[in-house]
């Protein structure tokens, strides 16, 4: 009997079984507490509300949708999505400093496509999923030694290169640093030996830092680093941080209900997890922190259960990139971490992580209920 299509799989009891609930549920969670807490930020003082908001609604529908097709899909397509995304995200990463729309007045960096009916795209959210499945199929073939590692590593370093370049021109470090994490996540989980992390450690240290920090990075990426080592150094850089420690204080428990909000500049985006503190208190706080954790272990419970190498570190490497978001979002929220402009996953405003989030989303759920049917 040949493959089954979408509609005959949607019809077969047995597919609506294979969902994996562990995944979707905290998800469907983090988006719905995401527009809770946004309909209250952007309630407050923004011009463009509620038409920001309904964008926000549009985009997670849009990515539910998104996602259910790409569960019915068969797991062989895998391979090809990948290259598909893989290739329509180098092709709008070049076409960025090329197209006369630039926000570096605003954010700090060309990184924006104005694309006829999506509106504003940032092509490399794309990219983060596009190398990691591109790549996974050359770190299977090496692992089967089915390709030599010369040649292998060789094209991984064709794969991640262009975009990492086209990327760190815009420039965005806090995307590229994500691309690295997953990278790093990928070959540690492929059999990386521990003296090769090791090495790469020490020379990113001795030679890479000195080198990003005298010709790349720039005087307020600087400040941001040493107002974490040096508390206190930067009373205007630090302003962000502290509006945001303050906001995050006053929402004790169960939330601020005094009517009274704390400033924080980008509270909808970069310091949303501030906003999630003051609206929802410790417990919103604690929710969103147990349905991560919950959503990132299961995702490694798959990827340790697939039964294609190549499938497992799709599922590492996105996993590993969400894990990324969470970490760096909330840890500069508190102080703990550098600032950047990394957005917290289903939650922070913005169309684009919306929808590619929920591809990142539908891909791993594809996979999981791929050995699950």
């Amino acid at each position: 009997m040949g493959r089954k299509s979408g509609i005959e799989k949607l019809r077969n009891n047995n597919y609506f079984r294979s969902v994996d609930y562990y995944l979707v549920v905290p998800i469907l969670l983090l988006t719905v507490i995401g527009i809770y807490v946004l309909n209250k930020v952007l309630s407050h003082g923004y011009a463009a509300y509620p038409g920001n908001l309904y964008r926000q609604i549009a985009s997670a529908l849009i990515g539910i949708v998104i996602t259910i097709m790409i569960c019915l899909l068969d797991t062989q397509f895998m391979r090809l999505i990948g290259w598909l995304i893989y290739g329509a995200s180098l092709f709008l990463l070049i076409l960025v400093p090329i197209d006369n729309y630039d926000l570096t007045y605003l954010w700090g960096a060309d990184s924006w496509l104005n694309l006829p009916v999506i509106g504003n795209f940032q092509p490399s959210e794309l990219a983060k999923i596009g190398v990691i499945m591109a790549a996974s199929d050359i770190f299977e073939r090496m692992g089967t030694k089915e390709m030599s590692y010369l040649k292998g590593f060789g094209i991984v370093a064709l794969i991640y290169g262009p975009p990492m370049l086209l990327i760190l021109k815009q420039p965005d470090f806090g995307t590229a640093m994500v691309i690295v994490f997953s990278f790093v996540c990928v070959l540690f989980v492929w059999g990386m030996k521990y003296r090769y992390f090791l090495l790469a450690a020490s020379s990113a240290i001795v030679i890479g830092a000195p080198l990003a920090w005298n010709f790349y990075l720039k005087d307020y990426q600087k400040k941001r680093i040493l107002s974490l080592i040096f508390e206190g150094s930067d009373v205007a850089g630090e302003y962000n941080l502290v509006q945001s420690k303050a906001a995050i204080a006053s929402g004790g428990l169960s939330g601020n209900n005094t009517g009274v909000t704390i400033s924080v500049p980008v509270k909808e985006s970069d310091f949303i997890f501030s906003a999630i503190s003051e609206h929802l208190g410790f417990i919103g706080t604690t929710t969103v922190l147990i349905l991560a954790f919950f959503f990132l272990a299961r995702c490694f419970y798959v990827a340790s259960r697939t039964s294609k190498r190549s499938f497992s570190y799709i599922v590492v490497g996105l996993a590993a990139s969400f894990a990324f978001h969470f970490i760096e979002n909330m840890g500069m929220s508190v102080g703990l971490l550098p600032v950047t402009g990394i957005p917290l996953p289903f939650i922070s405003l913005g169309g684009t992580a919306m929808l590619v989030n929920y591809i990142s989303f539908g891909i791993i759920l594809n996979i999981s209920m791929g050995e699950r049917q």
